[in-house]
């Protein structure tokens, strides 16, 4: 409990800048309508949000071996740097082009930020204490989910879309003031992890360029768009399998399983989460608002389990929550895809996507810890960077599969879409028991669960 106090400040500066980038890929789906109308730029629309995904690849990589390599901190002032430079060029943008550009440096810089955060983590608190900052990041992630959009759109309404992107720049700053002590005590790693082979960092080009490339198939004419989608699809796995550990594509036990279940889970809740309004408009006669409640509440729920695995820390066995989590998940899509199927009542569709929202609560935080415990000191930035990347692939690769199911099935669209959804869900249950390298993982120390992968 003294270390938990003594870090409060750090930990506190930390979900402060989580919460800004989340707020800042959040928000923007509010706001993008009225900047692309004011800067006449609606042949950039979609490239406004899925460049910062793909950029983001490429951050993710790069502060990975650096953090190892020279320690934490001068990636993540880098990082906060370019994630304050890319939105302030946004918010001052005098054309939809140079907006765009703006969001590409922002999403480099919040690539790189999420990755250098982890291993702030692993290297300042305990791991005793690690369940407990990852739920707090993760509330750092629902929170703008539930009041982002509607701040958004008040800010924009009163004092322009620009402040959207200008106000976050101006706190972004006494916050990383209050996070630099604690970065001056982190010092390189007792065994400094080796240099980024610049081969990989030409598979991360390579990976953001089909996260980019499967984010705007969508946008391509048919049958082009199925074309798209597939070669980028089958250019991303194999850039994801270049740049994750070893084992990751056949979920070998330990570290790669992990790794394969963040990508699979990701992919699962996003590829549904898109729909689930859809269908409640569409079908049911929801209003936008009444909508929105379906994915509060799955908000609500995942920050509520996600406390609670917190709270518990190692009373709670790191492989029982991937596994339950990952369980409920199946069954919440699972009820969902039924619903759309056989036109039950919208209430069932709601009540399996706030189970949704508990089952991500529990596996995601989890899945975050086990990648620093399964770290040697001088891998941990690696694997942190890895784990972010399955991540990005996993739901942009389900997000263009459902797209394209959605697209091809005539009579039944969201039951296909969701039928998708489900694959990666079950991809995710099947995989997760597979976290744990062997039975003792569960209680293992770090260095004893980097022992139990070298044997």
């Amino acid at each position: 409990m003294s270390d938990w106090r003594a870090l409060r400040a750090t930990t506190w500066s930390m979900v402060a800048l989580i919460f800004m980038v989340a707020f800042e890929s959040l928000a923007v789906t509010t706001v993008m309508p009225t900047v692309s109308r004011d800067l006449e730029g609606a042949s950039l629309y979609a490239f406004a949000f899925a460049g910062p995904l793909a950029t983001g690849v490429v951050g993710m990589v790069v502060a990975g071996p650096w953090s190892d390599r020279r320690g934490p901190r001068a990636p993540l002032l880098v990082a906060i740097g370019l994630f304050t430079a890319g939105i302030l060029v946004a918010g001052a943008a005098p054309s939809m082009g140079v907006l765009v550009g703006g969001r590409l440096v922002q999403g480099l810089g919040g690539g790189a930020m999420t990755v250098a955060l982890y291993v702030v983590v692993a290297r300042l608190y305990p791991a005793i204490l690690h369940p407990r900052v990852f739920a707090w990041f993760a509330a750092a992630w629902i929170v703008p989910s539930l009041v982002g959009p509607a701040g958004a759109g008040a800010v924009a309404q009163h004092a322009g879309w620009r402040w959207v992107f200008l106000g976050v720049a101006l706190l972004v700053v006494p916050t990383t003031l209050v996070l630099v002590p604690a970065l001056r005590r982190i010092g390189p790693p007792g065994t400094p992890g080796d240099a980024a082979p610049r081969g990989r960092l030409a598979w991360a080009g390579l990976a953001a360029v089909a996260v980019l490339g499967l984010n705007l198939a969508a946008q391509v004419p048919q049958p082009w768009s199925a074309l798209v989608a597939a070669v980028t699809g089958v250019v991303a796995v194999v850039a994801l399998r270049a740049v994750v550990p070893a084992g990751t594509m056949r979920a070998a036990r330990g570290l790669p399983s992990v790794i394969a279940t963040r990508g699979l889970v990701a992919g699962a809740f996003v590829g549904a989460e898109v729909y689930l309004p859809y269908l409640l408009t569409e079908r049911y006669a929801f209003s936008p608002t009444t909508a929105g409640i379906a994915l509060t509440l799955a908000g609500i729920a995942w920050a509520g389990t996600s406390w609670l695995q917190g709270r518990l820390g190692e009373r709670l066995p790191h492989r029982t929550a991937v596994v339950v989590g990952s369980a409920l998940v199946v069954v919440a899509i699972a009820g969902t895809l039924v619903t759309a199927a056989a036109h039950l009542p919208a209430a069932v569709a709601i009540s399996s996507w706030t189970l949704a929202g508990a089952g991500m609560g529990l596996v995601y935080s989890r899945l975050t810890v086990l990648v620093l415990a399964y770290s040697a000191p001088g891998s941990q930035g690696v694997n942190s960077s890895a784990l972010s990347i399955a991540d990005s692939i996993g739901s942009a690769l389900a997000l263009a599969l459902t797209a394209l199911a959605f697209a091809a099935a005539d009579g039944v669209p969201f039951a296909a879409a969701l039928s998708v959804a489900a694959l990666f869900a079950l991809g995710a249950a099947l995989v997760g028991p597979r976290v744990a390298a062997r039975r003792q993982a569960e209680r293992a120390t770090p260095d004893a669960a980097s022992s139990a992968l070298r044997s």
